[in-house]
């Protein structure tokens, strides 16, 4: 049997420094009996994407990233709708993809997961013709993350320190969100549409998100008083802001968001500027991930994956219930050729 092929896309300069060894650390972990691999490190801006498109494009099997949320993210827009699967050994401060897939962080762990070579398909998301594949959104947390990214810090503490500062000059924003049941107006905090279940750092924006459903899960903080802030936080890091009074949520698979003036969105924690209407729509099953096999099933997953079994069944009970009508057709026609012969 012929050995899959794997790509490691390392970036030596992003994330933090666990890929200080990574050769050796493949070396050590990496199945070799099942696996041919070949590392690539990053030369500038943009060749993560060049390497990914090229690998799919010659076959190969499993694309593995070994850096933050930013290449992480750069790989799996180049390897959408691709018969390539992304591997993730997370190596950045927020990992937000990894947590939620439950990839291990530990660079040893991570490379053992690829071992397994279970490959799922999962839900991908589009924000005004750019893929997400965790989160994206307006408000607040675009604000924020345009606010981090120009203070040059990375990790949690800088992340809480900005949020922090800049929320006591953040004014609230009305929003206009149209979807197919519907227009509403909001006057929104903030405006989150999860298809995975956290911004990263276990910041839990949407608790019951699946990468599975089609479906993403909308999240509206409304305005709240600085008094309620730490009360806010830590439902967001304790995985219960659902519980939250200010908190409102719903799924779709398609929405469009209008405000008052253009102004900050994010993209995956990526802050951009954009216009006052965004739209944002889930592309179901269209990109293959290497997930962990041993991962705890979330309820959102369970449901889906009934749903999918009852799907299944009922896709199988009609072909069979089809062959049968020809059977009694192709029967009843050889008894009334034999009852014409009588």
């Amino acid at each position: 049997m012929s050995k899959k092929k794997i790509l490691f896309i390392v970036n030596p300069i992003s994330g933090t420094d666990k890929k200080r060894n990574i050769r050796r650390i493949i070396r050590e972990n990496l199945d070799m009996e099942r696996f041919e691999y070949k590392t690539k490190f990053t030369e500038y801006a943009g060749h993560a994407s060049e390497l990914a498109k090229e690998a799919a494009a010659a076959g190969v099997d499993i694309v593995a990233v070994v850096g933050g949320d930013g290449t992480v993210n750069e790989v799996a827009r180049s390897l959408v709708h691709t018969q390539t699967a992304l591997g993730i050994v997370p190596c950045g401060s927020g990992n937000g993809l990894a947590r939620h897939l439950q990839i291990p962080l530990d660079t040893a762990g991570a490379i053992r997961i690829l071992n397994a070579d279970i490959v799922h398909s999962l839900d991908y998301g589009i924000i005004n013709n750019l893929p997400f594949f965790c989160t994206c959104g307006v408000g607040f947390d675009a604000f924020v993350s345009q606010k981090f990214a120009e203070s040059g810090k990375r990790g949690p503490l800088s992340y809480i320190e900005n949020t922090l500062r800049e929320g006591l000059k953040y004014n609230a924003d009305t929003y206009t969100i149209e979807d197919e049941n519907g227009t509403v107006s909001h006057k929104a905090f903030l405006i989150a549409c999860a298809n995975a279940s956290q911004y990263g750092n276990n910041a839990f924006i949407a608790p019951h998100a699946s990468m599975k459903d089609g479906l993403m899960d909308i999240i509206v903080m409304e305005p709240f008083p600085t008094i309620e802030a730490p009360q806010v936080a830590f439902h967001l890091f304790n995985n219960t802001l659902l519980e939250s009074k200010r908190v409102k949520t719903f799924r779709a698979r398609k929405i469009r968001i209008t405000r008052t003036a253009p102004g900050a969105m994010h993209c995956d924690g990526e802050p951009l500027t954009t216009g006052a209407i965004i739209d944002v729509e889930m592309v179901p099953n269209s990109f293959k991930v290497v997930v962990n096999p041993q991962a705890k099933v979330r309820n959102a997953d369970i449901i889906t994956t009934f749903v999918e079994r009852i799907n299944e069944w009922a896709v199988q009970r009609t072909e069979q219930l089809k062959r049968d009508i020809q059977d009694t057709k192709r029967r009843n026609h050889i008894l009334i050729e034999k009852i014409k012969k009588l």
